[in-house]
């Protein structure tokens, strides 16, 4: 690496498209996006990429999506920019509304890219009518491609859900890549020059050390999880950030971006609750099937 590598991370979007009334859309989330894109401008020298770690919109039909497509364009960030997928997005209504693409809209979106200096993988932790995350077989079998692939380069993950940190513990696989899943993962991981892993969905900030490769995971843009009241439930609170990396020949750094906020209540759900949620999903899970 003969200079610094930067870039911007920003997650959970959860874009709504504005026809649609839904009562799960806590803040304007279309505000604080143009708002964060601003600063983005501002950051000198230019970053050289934007990660998107998933939950683009709320909803996830195309109307949501096209209004993403037009606040990205109105922004003229000219730099890469590289999605992923999670649990609030639907790979139809992204295909359709971000890529223009009419075919193969319930296949998985994984990709990978050579970006300053870097080898960025994306996999999609998406799964229809589910809270937590999964990773098909045929994406651990391209992960495994990929991973050998540029082996001079230095790896950089982005997936929505953040691996498992209590890899036993399967009651919260809603907020993370299932336990197998997780196993599997640091499985495949092992050995390789992993920089760290980019991840979104609990909306609270977040750093953790998996298996020796940093997790690093952002609140985004919709609410904040107040990691106070995690010992008796979910408490969502006003609040927003976005993240500035920068990769050095010693490694990761992560600088947060918080936006101004009084961090007023919004929703508080019990784990009971949390539970029933769960359930509901599941039982929609099961009558899709």
């Amino acid at each position: 690496m003969n200079r610094h590598t930067t870039f911007v991370h920003l997650t959970d979007l959860h874009i709504g498209n504005p026809a649609v009334e839904d009562d799960h859309l806590w803040s304007d989330t279309a505000a604080t996006l143009r708002t964060i894109l601003g600063e983005v401008k501002t950051i000198t020298p230019t970053p050289d990429f934007i990660l998107v770690s998933g939950d683009l919109t709320n909803r996830g039909d195309v109307g949501s999506y096209d209004l993403l497509k037009a606040i990205l364009d109105e922004a003229g960030i000219e730099v890469p920019m590289f999605f992923a997928l999670g649990n609030h997005d639907s790979r139809p209504g992204f295909y359709q509304g971000m890529l223009g693409r009419s075919e193969d809209l319930d296949a998985p979106y994984f990709h990978d890219a050579l970006v300053g200096c870097i080898h960025l993988i994306v996999l999609d932790s998406s799964a229809p009518n589910k809270i937590g995350g999964t990773i098909e077989p045929e994406q651990f079998a391209w992960l495994k491609e990929r991973l050998d692939a540029h082996p001079d380069l230095s790896k950089l993950i982005m997936v929505h859900h953040a691996p498992a940190l209590d890899e036993d513990n399967t009651s919260m696989e809603w907020e993370s890549i299932s336990c197998a899943d997780t196993l599997d993962l640091r499985e495949m991981l092992a050995g390789y020059d992993v920089l760290g892993i980019i991840s979104g969905h609990i909306h609270h900030d977040r750093v953790s050390i998996w298996d020796g490769i940093p997790v690093v995971v952002g609140i985004g843009q919709h609410t904040a999880m107040d990691p106070l009241y995690l010992h008796e439930g979910l408490r969502m609170v006003s609040g927003a950030s976005f993240a500035i990396g920068t990769i050095r020949p010693s490694g990761l750094t992560i600088s947060f971006v918080p936006q101004p906020s009084e961090r007023r209540e919004l929703n508080r759900m019990t784990y009971g609750e949390m539970s029933e949620v769960l359930r509901r999903y599941e039982n929609a899970a099961l009558a899709a099937e």
